[in-house]
């Protein structure tokens, strides 16, 4: 039912009045609702690092195909055409013998010295592969090894499973807890609010005997709530955003550079879309699940 123009300055007054003269229970409430967000706040940030370094990681995963070496030429550029029309391949490379040798040269210097411009370079010539999902590298790897000219596949099996599995455990642990908080906050929050309705009840009964309408009650205690959860998300945000940056400025003074965070306006664009609203809604929806049973008289 819309409320006038009147009638919404009335509840405006009527929240805020409300806050000021119960402002113990405003405070509680305002409380229950930052712990809350910023307990989920946290784990939102930890949640989306994780998940950033996680396809960080997952975007160097590769195959690599050691050729035969008694393979023929023809063999191998029948394998190059078939990888290049790969539909999950989005990169193939080609790395030779020699070219392996100057890579393993790079980090492990003088103990491969010796072996440079030799016939008997122990390493393959080889196809370095990048699938377009990091998921499918597993079916993929195991295709690809029935392919001419093919003598070996890694793609370091073990470490990509347990990634993928960690990488699972850690969305579906998220889901959960976050599911969880939000529980958790609207219970805390009605239930403080409650009784912030409880001690008006007589004021409620008498406005509904004189004939006032139940959205005319309703009103001023929802934008309070309305109220409560905007100061309740707000607070959060503030305290989430200085402490991410000194976790960013502690990051870089220890030099942690393998340790790539995101960047203060994605963790804070994400924060506000999601605790922002959060925040305002559990609020209101505090206030109108406290208020059911006073409205029936």
């Amino acid at each position: 039912m819309p409320v006038r123009y009147n009638g919404l300055l009335y509840a405006c007054g009527e929240a805020l009045r409300s806050l000021g003269r119960n402002k113990w229970m405003t405070i509680a409430s305002v409380g229950v609702v930052v712990v809350t967000l910023l307990m989920l706040g946290g784990f939102m940030m930890v949640n989306l690092n994780l998940e950033y370094i996680t396809e960080n990681v997952k975007e160097q995963v590769e195959i690599v195909l050691y050729l035969d070496d008694e393979s023929t030429l023809a063999e191998r550029n029948e394998l190059r055409e078939k990888l290049l029309a790969h539909g999950s391949l989005e990169e193939v490379r080609f790395v030779s013998k020699s070219e392996a040798l100057q890579r393993l040269r790079k980090q492990m210097g003088d103990v491969v010295d010796g072996y440079e411009g030799r016939e008997d370079n122990p390493l393959r010539d080889s196809f370095e592969l990048k699938t377009k999902h990091p998921e499918l590298v597993g079916a993929v790897a195991e295709e690809l090894a029935g392919y001419p000219a093919v003598a070996d596949v890694d793609y370091g099996e073990a470490t990509v499973e347990k990634l993928f599995a960690a990488t699972r455990a850690v969305q579906l642990v998220g889901l959960i807890l976050m599911l969880g908080l939000a529980v958790t906050a609207v219970f805390l929050i009605a239930h403080t609010i409650r009784l912030t309705v409880f001690i008006r009840r007589r004021e409620i009964m008498i406005m509904k005997y004189v004939g006032a309408t139940n959205w005319f009650i309703r009103w001023p205690f929802l934008l309070e709530g309305l109220m409560i959860g905007l100061l309740g998300a707000a607070l959060p945000l503030g305290a989430l955003y200085y402490t991410y940056q000194a976790s960013l400025e502690w990051v870089a003074a220890n030099n942690l550079m393998f340790l790539t965070l995101l960047p203060i306006p994605i963790i804070m664009g994400e924060l506000v879309k999601y605790l922002l609203p959060l925040g305002t809604g559990l609020g209101i929806l505090g206030s109108a699940f406290s208020m059911d049973q006073f409205l029936r008289v």
